[in-house]
């Protein structure tokens, strides 16, 4: 039987080779999965994909967000997503560029979303992932923080946390941190 697939590889190959073309590269279920969700993406159109490594790399790819409403409207943030060949049954590892005044985010990117974590699911999608990013910018919540005193001052005093995000993405300081001018 594992004489049977060798030999049948072997043809296939020999196929490819005498077309002049090369072996295709095989893909795997990851992959797969990755390029119908992609392709089913609906996409606001304050969001936008992009590939830095060309179009043949599914795997990697960015996410810009521009919030149209709440505290970072006007903002651009931009997201890296790596996926695992293993995907769906591993989570897409999500970091954000923009450093931003987020209590979900912190200041090296990383980016607290239960369905990132705990609560991935098979079932979901990067389309999932994407539209719980842009709900983290309409609510942010203080009660799961990253940065706890984004979220301490969301929690306590949500003026001063509207004008320290205002501040941030205008390229200023908060408190001793320097945020680059997102805006």
């Amino acid at each position: 039987m594992i004489k049977l697939f060798k030999l049948k590889d072997q043809k296939r190959q020999d196929a490819a080779n005498s077309s002049g073309n090369a072996p295709a590269k095989k893909q795997s279920a990851g992959e797969l999965r990755l390029h119908k969700d992609i392709s089913e993406l609906n996409l606001p159109k304050s969001t936008i994909i992009s590939f830095p490594n060309g179009e043949d790399d599914l795997m990697n790819f960015e996410i810009s967000i521009r919030p149209d409403e709440g505290y970072y409207q006007g903002g651009r943030f931009v997201f890296t997503f790596q996926v695992s060949p293993s995907y769906p049954h591993e989570p897409p590892k999500v970091k954000c560029k923009t450093k931003v005044y987020h209590p979900n985010i912190d200041l090296e990117g990383n980016v607290c979303l239960n369905i990132l974590r705990e609560d991935w699911k098979p079932v979901l999608n990067i389309n999932t992932v994407i539209y719980g990013l842009i709900l983290l910018f309409m609510q942010p919540n203080y009660e799961d923080p990253l940065n706890l005193d984004a979220a301490a001052v969301l929690r306590d005093n949500p003026r001063l946390f509207a004008s320290n995000v205002r501040r941030a993405m205008a390229g200023g300081y908060v408190g001793e941190v320097h945020f680059p001018r997102c805006i």
